[in-house]
């Protein structure tokens, strides 16, 4: 692990050489490149150098107790020793966390699609809400978030929803939430008071560029329709709507949400990119079974994750068995102490395999 620290700190003393260098602003694709990799190791060798300087501290205060009779002077050169030592444990493992392999999707914008499942009308007006909840957290982050296709059941809920989500970082944050998201509530339509119990299923994407899934335009038919539903005038008269349908997998793409048909094109085929980059990931994920494994979640749509309880109001994540006992403030979009504890729980799994090595 040393050695590798090392050569991080010999790299970044050459990328920074290189970006005091006048010319490497004229190449703009070289200067992002250099700035990026400084930005990934630049955590990496702060907490290297922090480790050095307490490893430092530890032998000066070690040799002068040596060398020290003064009880005052022992006293406070064993803190100092003490707070170095717990210091040195933290930064090790932080810096375990930071060598960890980097998810290459991390950084990537990221396509989220919601779909009622079990439960009729009550499912969709839950995947509304869901669909609010993420907004809300976008916004939290300073995230623009922009919607691709809506499907509405006619009293304010969501058959099926697909926005993205635009932000650094978006897919890091918010891909422990695929899966089945159960609600638990006595029903607005409900006379006898009964608690029912309904479910969506999320899936969060990473955007997919031309770079990372090469899409065949010969595989996709496209056909055009008159959008329905709220739009406006405009939307509503003009053939804008645009049906896409990938003929190997028989995937259906619609959207209709912008008044430009060239507009709801380009979404479309957004969706169905991200939508088989997904598949491609699936795909090797299943062939990494052990691997898969070792993960809080695996994204797999199948999968039930959280329950949301309304009469007694509390959160639960089934994955890490964390309960939260503020269903309100998660439905507002506060979901950073759930992202957080999932994050941890990831991280820690994969130490644990890496020690095992």
């Amino acid at each position: 692990m040393f050695d590798k620290l090392d050569d991080i700190l010999i790299r970044l003393e050459e990328i920074l050489n290189e970006l005091n260098e006048p010319t490497v602003a004229n190449d703009t694709a070289r200067f992002q490149k250099l700035m990026k990799e400084q930005s990934d190791l630049q955590p990496i060798a702060d907490a290297y150098r922090e480790y050095k300087n307490c490893k430092q501290t530890v032998e000066d205060s070690l040799m002068m107790l040596d060398e020290e009779s003064d009880p005052e002077m022992r006293e406070m050169l064993k803190e100092e020793l003490s707070d170095a030592k717990k210091r040195i444990e933290e930064l090790e493992r932080d810096l375990k966390i930071l060598l960890l392999p980097k998810d290459p999707n991390d950084e990537k914008n990221v396509i989220v699609e919601i779909r009622a499942g079990a439960g009729g009308d009550e499912a969709a007006l839950f995947a509304a809400e869901i669909y609010r909840m993420y907004v809300k957290f976008a916004e939290s982050q300073n995230w623009k978030t922009d919607m691709m296709s809506l499907n509405e059941n006619g009293i304010g809920g969501f058959k099926e929803v697909t926005f993205m989500i635009n932000g650094r970082g978006a897919y890091s944050r918010l891909k422990y939430e695929s899966g089945v998201h159960r609600v638990q509530r006595v029903p607005e339509t409900e006379s006898g008071g009964r608690i029912h119990t309904s479910t969506i299923t999320v899936a969060i994407m990473p955007e997919a560029e031309e770079i990372d899934f090469h899409l065949d335009m010969n595989d996709c038919k496209f056909d055009v329709f008159r959008a329905s539903g709220n739009g406006g005038q405009c939307v509503n008269t003009t053939d804008s709507a645009v049906r896409l349908t990938h003929i190997p997998t028989g995937i259906v793409i619609s959207c209709q949400d912008e008044k430009s048909q060239l507009k709801n094109k380009d979404k479309a085929l957004k969706v169905l990119r991200s939508r088989l980059y997904e598949m491609e990931l699936e795909k090797r994920h299943d062939e990494e079974a052990e691997a898969r494994r070792s993960q809080v979640g695996t994204g797999d749509r199948s999968e039930k994750i959280r329950t949301y309880n309304f009469p007694q109001g509390r959160v639960t994540d089934h994955r890490i068995k964390l309960t939260l006992h503020r269903l309100d403030g998660v439905l507002n979009g506060d979901l950073e102490e759930i992202i957080d504890n999932l994050t941890a729980a990831d991280q820690a799994a994969k130490l644990t395999k890496m020690n095992e090595k």
